[in-house]
């Protein structure tokens, strides 16, 4: 267990970040251990494909099966909400070969060949590594990037509501099973660390949402790194999966087509990505999202060139009725 101890200036500091690498290094544990991942699996299935031929051999032996400690440079907490995968690796190869070398230290047992290759040259070893991310990247990652990313902007928008409406409180309820806040503390439950932290009021929890990080929650408590929690966002499954049914209860009432579209923003999406998912034309679903909205059952967001929609308080408790 590992508990948070926060002050008002570390609330007042707490923030959400997106993580490119972070995302990728979670990514491949998921591809090194699919079965616990389930959801995962048609993505699996399909960056096994892309993957074949390509090299990232270090990258692997970085990420060791049981996971119990994956190197702190592997999983950077970002000092902006939204670095670029490019930015995170120059980063990266920029490290200090000592700060290198003190999270391999961390790794019990033997090192694997070419992390102990990496331990002997960071400079070396960690271009190798931002070469290996880019190619891993590209094949793996990089088609899917558009809708994890909105999957995680939709998740801070809803997070941000809770905030609003709830307080602290608000913002970490049903943020992970094993996350609960009460009392100005927040619990983590770790099977392999019990730590009491307090945070320095500087800097706050950065929170950071990864689709790969799925099933469980990360910690980053490192110095110097900024303390971060990595955890899944809500609706994971949609990315690879068709949208759930409509209820019939509210094909009655709202006509099955609105339903559909109501039960498919389990996850934020866009228009194009409503029309792809349910095979209603784009025109069709912007007219029926239109009317969700004027009846208070979507909310829309701008993000970028993109506008999300998301179902509402109220449609979430009308869907978790109906379903």
């Amino acid at each position: 267990m590992l508990t948070w101890e926060f002050s008002a200036q570390d609330l007042a500091r707490t923030r959400f970040a997106r993580s490119p690498l972070c995302e990728l290094t979670t990514s491949v544990e998921v591809l090194k251990d699919p079965g616990r991942r389930a959801v995962h699996l048609p993505w699996v299935r399909r960056a096994r494909r892309e993957l074949a031929g390509v090299q990232w051999e270090l990258l692997s032996q970085l990420v060791r099966l049981p996971t119990v400690y994956v190197p702190d440079f592997l999983t950077p907490v970002p000092a902006d909400s939204s670095p670029t995968l490019e930015r995170q690796l120059a980063e990266l190869t920029a490290l200090d070969p000592a700060a290198v070398r003190r999270d391999l230290d961390r790794i019990s047992g033997e090192l694997p060949p070419l992390v102990a290759e990496l331990h002997a040259d960071p400079e070396a070893g960690m271009r190798r590594l931002a070469a290996e991310a880019r190619v891993y990247w590209q094949a793996a990652i990089a088609p899917h990037w558009g809708r994890i990313e909105r999957l995680a902007e939709g998740e801070v928008l809803r997070r941000a509501r809770q905030l609003a409406a709830g307080g602290p409180a608000g913002l970490f309820a049903d943020l992970h099973p094993s996350v609960s806040w009460e009392h100005d503390l927040l619990r983590i439950g770790h099977r392999h660390l019990e730590a009491h932290r307090r945070l320095d009021g500087a800097r706050g929890l950065v929170l950071v949402p990864t689709v790969f990080a799925w099933p469980g929650v990360f910690s980053q408590l490192n110095p110097p790194w900024q303390p971060g929690l990595v955890y899944p966002p809500r609706g994971v499954a949609t990315l690879w999966e068709a949208p759930a049914p409509a209820p019939d209860g509210l094909a009655r009432v709202l006509g099955r087509a609105r339903a559909r579209l109501l039960a498919g923003l389990d996850a934020p999406a866009t228009t194009t990505e409503l029309a792809a998912r349910t095979a209603l034309s784009a025109p069709t679903v912007s007219h029926h999202l239109s009317a969700l909205h004027d009846a208070g059952l979507v909310a829309r967001h701008r993000t970028g060139r993109s506008v999300l929609y998301l179902r509402t308080a109220a449609a979430e408790l009308l869907c978790e009725e109906r379903e």
